[in-house]
């Protein structure tokens, strides 16, 4: 099983390696001149894209730079908008895979198992608990990108530390502010899991159960989100622009979202191995409604001891997530940068 869980990063490794060895690739990584079809349009913005992310660092980008050919910038609230899209369109595809993986992640089940357990609550159940990810999927995505850029410009324009840097620090300002959206993960975890159906069947009643327990309650799991958002939205961008200059170059609109998906595929994939026991103490502590609130690292070694001191079963459903990690953000990413090209 360790072979397919490595497997992103293996390929993430040979990408990286690839950009070293390639004298050609390394110069477009500096932001040498390239040959590109003067007849594609999306060849066009992409040229103009990638000198603007080599200005300052590999793959940092910040916000689109004017077309000349259109005289115009990029409007207010483009990548918001985005990313929005982008979002929906994810959920809409994936939310059945999450629930397995969901379920595989608080009670430590087989793939086969967690299906099993799906098909026994029957199709009325397969999207319930659809609509907080919505919310919050949507929301998160949306400030993700809309964020990072406007921090991106505003600690540009203000700050005198080195791109690398303050691009960094707007990534990882974004990823803290997404945290405001807490609630709506919390309330996605309860619905998802089969011990609660009884106790409510939509997202306002999850809401007003919640409610009784103080506005607390709401954030139960923050510092493990605290602990993913930031550092991951740091690497997202700042991967995001060296590993598709190490793809095989785009002259056509198809490549382009091809080359797309396999970058957002990749990070994903990668991130998502890499962050998974925080997002496995995070699904347990939301859960639970009422009691007590435990520390991340208390939750950990209890769910450790649980699992018999295994690093294998701590990451179980693995798998299954960087497979739809690479589906997930493939759509995130090529759906994105899409609409970013067509707005």
């Amino acid at each position: 099983m360790w072979h397919l869980l490595l497997f992103p990063f293996k390929l993430g490794g040979t990408l990286l390696r690839g950009c070293l060895s390639d004298a050609g690739t390394w110069q477009r990584l500096q932001g040498a001149p390239q040959p590109r079809s003067p007849g594609c349009l999306w060849c066009r913005e992409e040229a103009l894209r990638t000198l603007h992310r080599n200005a300052g660092t590999m793959g940092l980008g910040g916000a689109e730079p004017e077309d000349p050919a259109s005289g115009e910038a990029a409007a207010p609230g483009k990548h918001y908008v985005c990313g929005y899209c982008a979002a929906f369109t994810n959920i809409a595809v994936t939310f059945p895979i999450q629930k397995v993986l969901f379920r595989q992640q608080l009670y430590g089940l087989r793939t086969q198992d967690a299906v099993r357990q799906l098909r026994r609550d029957g199709l009325r159940t397969l999207y319930r608990g659809i609509l907080p990810p919505l919310l919050q999927k949507t929301t998160t995505l949306a400030l993700m990108f809309g964020l990072y850029e406007d921090f991106s410009a505003l600690l540009l324009s203000h700050a005198r530390a080195p791109e690398l840097v303050t691009r960094s620090a707007a990534a990882a300002l974004a990823g803290t502010t997404e945290a405001v959206l807490t609630p709506f993960e919390r309330v996605q975890t309860l619905l998802q899991d089969y011990k609660h159906h009884d106790k409510f069947t939509n997202t306002y009643q999850a809401f007003k159960v919640l409610k009784a327990y103080g506005m607390r309650e709401y954030y139960r799991g923050l510092v493990p989100i605290l602990l993913r958002n930031g550092p991951s939205n740091v690497l997202f961008f700042g991967l995001r622009g060296p590993i598709k200059q190490c793809l095989p170059e785009a002259t056509s609109h198809s490549t382009h979202l091809v080359n797309d998906f396999i970058c957002g595929g990749l990070l994903g994939a990668m991130l998502g191995f890499l962050f998974f026991p925080v997002n496995v103490v995070k699904t347990r502590m939301q859960a639970q409604i009422g009691g007590e609130f435990q520390s991340f690292s208390k939750v950990l070694v209890k769910i450790w001891l649980e699992r018999d001191r295994k690093l294998m079963r701590l990451f179980r459903g693995a798998h299954l997530n960087y497979h739809r990690s690479v589906l997930s953000w493939g759509i995130i990413n090529a759906t994105y940068e899409f609409l970013l090209k067509l707005l």
